[in-house]
């Protein structure tokens, strides 16, 4: 299962507004690489694939592939604001470790 929280909702709300497909899919995929071994990945799609887990959370349809959601059952994705700008913030229970973006993660 994949958490959303409402501000999460809300940005994706936002960002899936903007794009030209008429009802796009939230896509999350986890691929190889970043400081700590693996990082999150997040498009809007226009299709699930056959073997993708789809979830629903406030209209938001979340598509991963079966490969990917191996590492990020349970996952929370937060969305929130700093000088920097804005970015999701990730909550594995999965990772043991994570780079200080947050966008990076290993798991033992």
């Amino acid at each position: 299962m994949i958490h959303l929280s409402p501000a999460a909702v809300s940005e994706i709300k936002r960002l899936k507004s903007r794009q030209q497909q008429p009802n796009p899919l939230f896509r999350l995929a986890v691929k190889l690489g970043g400081c700590s071994g693996w990082y999150y990945d997040t498009s809007f799609d226009e299709i699930a694939s056959s073997g993708d887990r789809t979830f629903e959370c406030e209209g938001i349809q979340v598509v991963i592939d079966a490969e990917s959601f191996n590492y990020v059952d349970g996952l929370t994705i937060d969305y929130s604001e700093d000088l920097m700008g804005g970015a999701f913030r990730f909550h594995n229970p999965q990772a043991n470790a994570s780079c200080g973006c947050g966008n990076s993660f290993a798991i033992g």
